[in-house]
């Protein structure tokens, strides 16, 4: 019976090879070439699989391959080194003519496919040894020993081919020392055919050999999600179909910040926007949004709209172009200087959060005309619930609200304090709103605060509520909170990087009720999503209220394209390159749709529920709160009740230490001593319930064996 390694490693494999056919838009293993050519060059992939040392029996010695082991490296005949050998068109020794793959071989294009696959070998053998070195969830020892490994391995020059094969040196004759023809300043082969195939060859081994070592290397030291004993963080296993996927997108590389780097990326991209969309309860076709790289970016976003909306009505400003009021000592009647080429392209945004300014559509924030500018020319004051007028604004003049201010739990995620910092509201603009044993926002608690802002002329620009916290899993009252923003005039941002993977199960999707009433949103895919990092969305109820962040560059999209039906989604994102990161949430949805990902959630929240019940049952341990999606929090109950936080912390470093196990650790809100908690967020649904309670037992034994003495 096959190892949960290798059945994984094997699952990928398929995966991939369905990647590398569909780009090559054939089975890229049956049509290499043609005649005698496509059989030299499956003589020479098979030699070039055996003497780069992608055998699994060799995966334990990390020294490259000798090239005078008939390793199929050589320029000899059936190799397709030599010229003329190779699949199709094009000699040998031309990159990507259909030789093995090497570090000049291109990922892309027709040969890209055949390029890959020997790589894609390389890489799966080498995880599976690297794994296989591990033995557990993560590589035993010390900080230290890890990072003089890596260290080692990096630093290595086992695969460097300075001392050649040939006769001649550094004079150019020959292919002997570094720099002798053969090759170029970038490695790349020169001069009489024969030597530039070899100089190929030799840098096809030293590649093949590297990427063997460093990625042996990565997974020997990479703390694996997929091992039932790696439970700390929101840290996904993903699916091997979401990493074939990404493959795909390495491969072709599309950017996301002009249609003409990433045509169907584009299209795709607005299309699952609009799925993800309804997902919350947004109407898909007044709706907005992008791919971010996760909770922090998309946090970001949410409260930057937020101030640009809430703030720019209180003032008759635009924040986004004249800053927050009292940052900046403003010259009476001076306008901005100059534009770069890049212009803001953005209407005035009026009203407050929710009411119609500039139409757009789902995916835009509308479109731009090239002589629109950011001038402000007025504006209509809103009177919010919280007292503070907004006035009318003029060139030169900078009217002053009472201090901007941002309430989010007292659970919420640091990236709010770290967003209000960075659009110059500062961190002691948030104000924490207190919890519950849970670490679920207290409504009443809530309202105290928004009514006290009110008395003090202070301007509640938005409420962040979490659905899902980090420690606890705990959702936010969605509905109380959105109510209570709207009644004192504030955006609504729900931070649903963790719990936004209820939506996909029917058992826990009515925890988020009132999530559709938020002003935005962000999910995050690789935590219930079980996709590679990134896969972040941010998402707002209303299009129109992306108004501040449309940008016009002239080089990406100038308004003549997007006029003549060029799309755009530069003005989406505070990035410009971007990665095509909704291919691989595409295919994962329409692999397993909603249903099929809902049972994967479904089933983490069962093994939390039942190692919740392991807790409450062992005497020498306590449960912090129940489960509410796949995550709790427990401690060790040593002897002396003193040493708690102590041997809690310490006994964490243990399990790491052995390479036993990876638990998270955390403090509770307060002061004082008996904070400390540890943490299991159960994110793989192949984990068994027994494999949980081992886990728990095994952080028994460790807090023992620090009771006893440490070390």
């Amino acid at each position: 019976m096959p190892t949960e390694t290798e059945a994984e490693a094997e699952a990928l494999a398929v995966a991939l090879d369905e990647v590398l056919r569909g780009m090559a838009g054939k089975d890229v293993r049956a049509d290499a070439g043609t005649g005698a050519g496509a059989d030299a060059g499956a003589e020479g992939r098979a030699g070039a699989r055996a003497g780069a040392g992608v055998a699994t029996d060799q995966l334990t010695d990390p020294s490259p391959p000798s090239p005078d082991l008939g390793s199929g490296l050589e320029p000899t005949a059936g190799s397709g080194l030599e010229p003329g050998a190779g699949t199709g068109a094009g000699t040998g020794t031309d990159v990507g003519s259909g030789t093995d793959a090497g570090p000049v071989s291109l990922s892309g294009g027709p040969s890209g496919p055949e390029a890959l696959e020997p790589l894609i070998a390389t890489v799966l053998e080498a995880l599976a040894g690297g794994a296989k070195r591990r033995d557990g969830p993560i590589a035993p020892g010390r900080p230290e020993d890890i990072a003089a490994a890596v260290a080692e391995a990096f630093d290595s020059d086992s695969d460097s081919d300075s001392e050649g094969e040939g006769e001649g040196g550094s004079d150019g004759e020959g292919e002997g020392k570094t720099g002798g023809e053969g090759t170029g300043a970038l490695g790349v082969p020169t001069g009489h055919p024969r030597r530039g195939a070899r100089a190929l060859a030799r840098t096809d081994a030293r590649g093949a050999a590297a990427l063997r070592r460093l990625t042996e290397l990565l997974a020997h030291g990479s703390a694996d999600p997929a091992d039932p004993s790696c439970a700390a963080h929101l840290h996904c296993p993903p699916l091997a179909i979401a990493v074939a996927a990404d493959l795909a997108v390495s491969a072709l590389n599309p950017s996301q910040d002009s249609w003409d780097q990433a045509p169907a990326a584009t299209a795709l991209e607005t299309l699952l926007l609009k799925e993800l969309a309804r997902l919350v309860g947004y109407d898909a076709e007044r709706a907005a949004g992008v791919l971010t790289s996760g909770g922090t970016e998309s946090n970001l976003m949410g409260l930057m709209l937020a101030r640009d909306r809430v703030l720019g009505t209180a003032t008759g400003e635009q924040i986004e172009m004249t800053g927050v009021p009292g940052t900046w000592a403003r010259v009476p009647g001076q306008r901005s200087a100059g534009m770069d080429e890049t212009t803001p392209a953005r209407p005035r945004h009026s009203g407050r959060p929710g009411q119609s300014g500039q139409s757009g559509q789902a995916g835009q924030p509308g479109r731009l005309g090239r002589s629109e500018r950011a001038g402000v020319t007025g504006g209509t004051g809103v009177t919010g619930a919280t007292g503070v007028t907004g006035v009318t604004g003029r060139a030169g003049r900078t009217v002053r609200p009472g201090r901007p201010r941002i309430l989010a739990s007292a659970a919420a995620h640091f990236s709010v304090q770290r967003a209000a910092a960075l659009l110059g509201l500062g961190e002691d603009a948030v104000l924490p709103v207190p919890v519950d044993h849970e670490l679920r926002m207290i409504p009443e608690a809530l309202a105290s605060l928004l009514d006290g802002c009110a008395a003090r002329g202070e301007l509640p620009v938005a409420v962040v509520a979490t659905a899902g916290t980090t420690d606890t899993g705990s959702i936010d009252p969605l509905r109380a909170c959105a109510e209570l923003a709207a009644e004192h005039g504030a955006w609504l941002h729900v931070d649903a990087a963790y719990g936004g993977g209820a939506l996909l199960s029917d058992r826990l999707a009515p925890l988020l009720d009132g999530l559709e009433l938020a002003d935005s949103v962000s999910l995050d895919w690789h935590k219930l999503g079980w996709q590679p990092a990134a896969a972040g969305i941010f998402l707002v109820r209303r299009a129109e209220t992306y108004a501040s962040l449309a940008r016009r560059a002239v080089y990406l999209n100038p308004a003549d394209d997007e006029e003549a039906g060029y799309p755009s989604l530069l003005g989406l994102s505070l990035r410009t390159t971007r990665r095509a990161d909704a291919f691989k949430i595409a295919v994962t949805l329409r692999a397993l749709g909603r249903e099929g990902l809902g049972r994967l959630v479904d089933a983490c929240r069962a093994l939390a529920v039942a190692g919740a019940r392991t807790v409450r049952e062992h005497p020498r341990l306590e449960l912090h709160s129940e489960p509410v999606l796949t995550a709790f929090l427990f401690r060790y109950l040593p002897s002396d009740a003193s040493r708690g936080d102590e041997i809690n912390a310490a006994l964490r470093r243990r399990l790491l230490r052995e390479g036993r196990a990876v638990v998270g650790r955390t403090e509770l809100p307060g002061e004082g001593p008996g904070r400390v908690r540890l943490k299991l967020t159960l994110l793989n649904p192949h984990t068994t319930p027994a494999e949980v309670d081992r886990l728990l037992h095994a952080v028994v034994a460790a807090g023992r064996a620090e009771e006893e003495g440490g070390g």
